[in-house]
């Protein structure tokens, strides 16, 4: 499947895969600021994305930088429809200054099909052996 994308600014790298068979692009910063603890920010990639109808980005956090500096990413669904710059909102949960720097790898973008489902209300629903059984209900 092609993909279009267009750099809205000249610091703006092309989304790739790191290596073959990698589920996610990476996605790069083109700002520069310190993220302190507990601190949520949203920063700029340049780049707009053109989906085909029917499927959806996807914006997950780095495994690197979650398990070794605690930083995570919020709010990554992005509909097909939008043209607009990719933003990627960027969440400290650490207790260290992180640093973003310019060309910095900072999120994967996933690119996936999407299922529309046809909702319908109902009065009841049909019975299984979990029931309404919810978290942590099987233990620990």
């Amino acid at each position: 499947m092609k993909v279009k994308f267009k750099k809205l600014h000249e610091d703006a790298i092309s989304p790739k895969y790191a290596k073959e068979g990698d589920a996610g692009l990476d996605l790069h910063s083109i700002e520069e600021f310190t993220l302190k603890p507990n601190e949520t920010r949203l920063t700029k990639t340049g780049l707009a994305i053109q989906l085909p109808r029917g499927y959806v980005s996807l914006i997950w956090p780095k495994s690197g930088l979650a398990s070794k500096h605690s930083i995570h990413i919020m709010g990554g669904v992005i509909d097909a429809d939008y043209r607009g710059e990719y933003g990627v909102i960027i969440k400290n949960l650490g207790h260290e200054d992180f640093q973003v720097t310019k060309g910095m790898r900072i999120a994967q973008l996933l690119i996936q099909q999407v299922i529309e489902a046809k909702l319908e209300e109902v009065n009841d629903l049909d019975e299984t052996e979990r029931g309404d059984g919810a978290f942590g209900h099987t233990g620990i």
